[in-house]
């Protein structure tokens, strides 16, 4: 029986003139890499993307990470028993649950101290223990502990003041960063007043908006074995799906209205490997240098060169491979996005079925 089971995505995007991840004062985010600065998206600007795609998506079920757990367990407590005191039950529940609110706020008593992951199945597991009259803090424990949703699975949950309440990510999701060097850039703009008298050619705003762009390397992997442990191997399958779905479609909102820089990845590279995760960065650890041809053509060139680079003295070849878009054939067939997103959710089921996974 196999207890390893990784599925590694590899995707190129082209980014235009943005400024999606966003430091605190205002400017794209970069790193340096390889000696030279580079520009970069925070794993956690790209998760927060990926979790609005699924909430979208009417079939998926997400969770809630909020301060107002009890507004959810609340709802749940009025659709079993309109009657009660359903703010005071929400309250309690999660009290006899181990959740610790917020003494400080004035406004309100119901936020907790921190953000809470939590999904409808428990929100509703809670309310029917509620209603049931229930002062068994072990029950209301159990209660938050069953039934994750396919996000809290995938992106874990932490309670630190009750651990036992924890869930260990599935996913990790590294920062993405470009290929190649950039330098940061600046808009210089202006808004004219609509309503300015005629003799007054001035403008009445003035202002800067600092951007990039950027061919970027983003990569992201889903350790399936932990993944079907919380949500069974069928759920895990179709999660493993939607997870890649969303990493290829999703994108960070930071400026979009200014910049219109939604964009579809020029390249996408996903391996199943039975051994390890793989970040394939290494292949731009040397910046991929300006030419006539881009930085997307390059940087496909070195991807997959690194790639049969590292299966040919570290790693073991993955187990399946998928492409999708032109240039990295020499690792696996191209095929359409939802072409290969339909092999992959079969491969891993077959996998899971192979490893004896319920």
């Amino acid at each position: 029986m196999n207890k390893r089971l990784y599925v590694d995505f590899h995707i190129l995007q082209t980014v235009p003139p943005s400024c999606i991840n966003r430091d605190d004062t205002g400017s794209p985010k970069t790193a340096v890499y390889g000696g030279v600065l580079r520009a970069r998206v925070s794993s956690q600007a790209w998760k927060h993307a990926m979790r609005a795609a699924f909430a979208e998506n009417a079939q998926l079920d997400v969770g809630k990470r909020t301060k107002k757990a009890a507004e959810l367990v609340k709802a749940q407590i009025l659709a079993l028993a309109p009657e009660l005191d359903a703010d005071k039950l929400a309250k309690k529940a999660l009290e006899n649950a181990g959740i610790k609110f917020d003494e400080k706020s004035k406004k309100d008593d119901t936020v907790t101290k921190a953000l809470f992951f939590m999904s409808t199945a428990q929100a509703k597991a809670l309310a029917e223990l509620a209603v049931e009259g229930s002062a068994d803090k072990k029950q209301y424990r159990d209660a938050l502990k069953a039934a994750p949703s396919m996000d809290m699975a995938l992106f874990g949950r932490m309670v630190a003041d009750d651990p036992s309440l924890n869930y260990d990510a599935a996913a990790q999701v590294a920062h993405s960063i470009s290929t190649h060097a950039v330098q940061n850039e600046y808009d210089y703009f202006t808004a004219v007043d609509d309503c300015q008298a005629e003799d007054n050619a001035g403008a009445g705003h003035l202002g800067t908006v600092e951007y990039n762009s950027s061919t970027l390397y983003r990569y992201a992997t889903v350790n399936v074995m932990e993944l079907a442990g919380q949500l069974g191997a069928a759920q895990a399958a179709e999660t493993v799906r939607a997870f890649g779905e969303a990493f290829l479609f999703s994108m960070p909102t930071g400026k979009q209205n200014t910049f219109a820089n939604r964009t579809l990845p020029d390249a996408v590279y996903v391996t199943l490997r039975e051994d390890q995760p793989v970040n394939l960065c290494g292949a731009f650890e040397r910046a991929v240098p300006r030419s006539a041809q881009g930085y997307a053509a390059p940087s496909k060139a070195a991807l997959a060169q690194y790639a049969q680079q590292m299966y040919s003295s570290f790693a073991e070849a993955p187990a399946q491979s998928f492409t999708v878009g032109s240039g990295l054939e020499e690792l696996a067939p191209a095929q359409t996005a939802k072409a290969m997103l339909g092999a992959l959710e079969k491969a891993v089921r077959d996998a899971l079925a192979g490893n004896e996974v319920g």
